[in-house]
């Protein structure tokens, strides 16, 4: 299956993934922007969001990017990824890291990570909400967990429609897989934390030697912050930033702020050096 996707503009190659409550639709604030700083620039929808169908049985989540990448003739390329798109991009750097040039990472997942009780308990709530079929309580749990106090209500509204749409595909898909052993996309956050095993016989991260930056936001659960610490020490060529301000998707909180941010970590790690 090929990513419904947008590529666009020239230069390095830059590639956008989203988090597990949006679609592609939340580098929208950026998606002008980074292609005018003198990138090409793909965003996609991974499946079950967007305009990506889920798929029931087994699949790898990770190839499929490097499928659309392959398709699109791009050899090298950074990865920018939020939340369950910076565990994919870790997870993809992981696997082949000769073709990531750099890795900015929003809040990130981190491949093998099970998550804390916290976590844990809140996805429980929205597992409770869906099977009531309050499919409406749950978006709105989406809404005020993972956005941080400076989100728009317009902001705010565009993530319910993304999660809102995210939803109705992947309960859709698990309803026509009736007793099937469920693989659509995890419907929520914490379930995405565990849903991206080691996908090589070996997963070691020391062996992505790209420039690395892992962003965090004050107001979000510890275990993405815990992650970044991590990630500053398990990478050799990573450090991590956080944000007093922010939630999980600072992106859409502060979009020209982390627009700023993400440009200057490119340019600093010699993206934009390259033809």
């Amino acid at each position: 299956m090929t990513l419904s996707h947008d590529a666009a503009g020239s230069g390095p190659a830059l590639v956008l993934l989203h988090s597990g409550v949006c679609d592609r639709r939340m580098w929208d604030p950026q998606w002008e922007a980074l292609q005018a700083a003198g990138y090409r620039v793909v965003r996609a929808d991974l499946r079950g969001f967007g305009e990506t169908p889920a798929k029931t049985g087994d699949y790898d989540p990770v190839a499929d990017v490097w499928e659309l990448l392959d398709s699109l003739g791009i050899e090298r390329a950074a990865l920018v990824g939020a939340s369950y798109g910076g565990k994919l991009a870790l997870a993809a750097a992981a696997r082949h890291p000769e073709r990531v040039t750099a890795l900015a990472l929003l809040a990130s997942g981190l491949p093998g990570r099970a998550p804390s009780a916290e976590l844990r308990a809140w996805g429980a709530r929205e597992d409770a909400l869906l099977e009531a079929d309050d499919l409406e309580g749950a978006v709105a749990l989406n809404v005020e967990t993972w956005l941080g106090p400076d989100a728009t209500p317009g902001t705010r509204a565009a993530v319910a429609d993304m999660q809102r749409h995210a939803f109705r595909i992947q309960l859709a898909a698990e309803a026509a897989a009736e007793t099937a052993e469920p693989s659509v996309p995890a419907a929520n956050e914490a379930e995405a934390a565990e849903q991206i095993p080691p996908t090589a016989p070996t997963f070691d991260l020391s062996g992505i030697a790209a420039p690395a930056l892992a962003i965090t936001g004050a107001h979000d659960f510890a275990d993405y912050r815990e992650i970044a610490v991590a990630l500053a020490d398990l990478l050799p060529n990573a450090r991590h930033l956080d944000l007093d301000w922010a939630g999980h998707l600072p992106s859409l909180e502060r979009p020209e702020e982390v627009t700023a941010l993400l440009l200057d970590f490119l340019t600093g790690a010699g993206v934009a050096k390259e033809g």
